[in-house]
């Protein structure tokens, strides 16, 4: 199970139903099955195109994501791959044990001196491959930080400028654009002076699967620019909040002053699996356990937003079954802990507390972490106290809710990241 406190969470039968079709949506999030069919020991088949390896004398992995030591794991069993560098996050036990794959544990989500570290491991070993090497990269979420090199400005700053940007409400599309407006190595950078082939396979952690946002399109291009990036922070109020040195650099490429982003891509890159991997498995199961089923799937936006847009949708008949996929945002204005699964499930507790029916909601990250917490997320039902919610939703405290009401669900890190899932029950 990935759900560790699978029996303690599943007290009754509806708990037990809930869990068991996010415990499908987890397992669809692993990397294992769309790599088995990609990766062969004398080819790559991605869709119709076949890639042979034959031609190259050396092959090497540069794996950087939450997946990063699975996906390199299930790739090494099934191609003949010579090294590389496998870049985690720093509380992230690695799968990966062979000597050939040097391990970086690195800073997420606030990029640190390891992420800078792992940036220059990761280019030079670039720098030293020959024209007849094959190099696979091995994408996945939470990259942006992991590898990190400030462009114009200390990592220092682009710290403050990063944390400002989790906690003001942003989506992943506009904190990455400015990420990449600060970087060396992001927005295609990486890989501009590659000096062999390359191909880059791809999970998606952001909505819409745009390749020049996951990952920061670190091994892409980029499609955004400067002035972009300043109409953001002034969207946010930034503008006076973030460090002089950040300020400094986006006006000035504003005005043509500092280089723009690649906007052509170096090599070829494929998005080998997304969100809705995860929605059409549990899907499948809903649907064979004769539930009426829905889906909202991306789901975006404010928390607060998006738990409208789910109540509007849950039918009340029953079996019954809403299932959800995405990325939300939250606005933190507390000091508390939580995340955005975490406060979706509050704010859907206060719109459905009413029913006369027992429903039950789930909503996890694929991740196995939601905030700055430990747990994946939580479960729910709508007999729960209310009470309270509100004094926890103000101060971003949704965490110590449910630590102390029940229904925090712990997964550890998955080693894998396609954005939250999510549903809510009546039988």
């Amino acid at each position: 199970m990935i759900i560790k406190n699978f029996k303690q969470l599943t007290t009754n039968q509806d708990n037990k139903l809930a869990l068991s079709i996010i415990e499908e949506g987890l397992a669809a999030a692993l990397p294992n099955t769309v790599l088995k069919r990609i990766t062969h020991s004398t080819f790559l088949q991605i869709g119709r195109k076949r890639i042979s390896l034959k031609k190259y004398s050396r092959i090497y992995v540069v794996a950087i994501g939450k997946s990063a030591d699975l996906m390199t794991k299930v790739v090494n069993s099934h191609t003949s791959i010579d090294g590389g560098i496998v870049v985690i996050p720093s509380k992230m036990k690695s799968v990966i044990h062979e000597r050939k794959f040097t391990v970086v544990h690195s800073g997420h989500p606030i990029p640190t001196k390891m992420s800078v570290i792992a940036a220059r491991k990761v280019s030079d070993f670039l720098r030293s491959l020959k024209p007849a090497d094959l190099v696979i990269f091995l994408i996945s979420g939470g990259a942006s930080s992991l590898v990190s090199l400030p462009d114009g400005i200390s990592l220092k700053s682009k710290q403050l400028t990063t944390d400002l940007l989790l906690k003001s409400g942003a989506n992943i599309r506009e904190i990455n654009c400015i990420r990449k407006h600060l970087s060396q190595v992001k927005g295609g950078r990486l890989v501009k002076a590659l000096p062999c082939d390359g191909i880059s396979l791809v999970m998606s952690d952001v909505i819409g699967d745009d390749l020049s946002v996951i990952a920061s399109g670190i091994t892409y291009c980029d499609r955004s620019t400067f002035s972009d990036a300043k109409k953001i922070l002034a969207k946010y109020h930034l503008t006076n909040r973030i460090p002089k040195s950040v300020l400094k650099r986006i006006t000035l490429g504003t005005k043509g002053l500092i280089p723009e982003t690649p906007k052509k891509p170096k090599i070829e890159n494929y998005v080998i699996s997304t969100n809705k991997d995860c929605i059409n498995s549990m899907v499948s199961k809903v649907k064979k356990l004769g539930f009426v089923t829905k889906t909202i799937s991306p789901l975006g936006g404010d928390v607060k937003d998006a738990a409208e847009k789910i109540s509007r949708h849950f039918s009340t008949r029953t079996n019954s079954c809403l299932i959800f996929g995405g990325e939300t945002t939250v606005t933190v204005k507390g000091t508390g802990y939580g995340g955005r699964n975490q406060e979706l499930i509050l704010n859907l507790l206060k719109k459905l507390q009413n029913n006369k029916e027992k429903i039950v909601i789930v909503s996890v990250g694929t991740d196995g972490i939601d905030g700055n917490t430990l747990v994946a997320g939580a479960i729910a039902d709508s007999t729960m106290t209310v009470k309270p919610i509100d004094a926890y939703l103000k101060k971003n405290n949704s965490h110590f809710y449910f630590k102390k009401y029940g229904g925090s669900i712990t997964t550890g890190p998955t080693h894998t990241n396609l954005m939250d899932i999510g549903l809510i029950l009546q039988k």
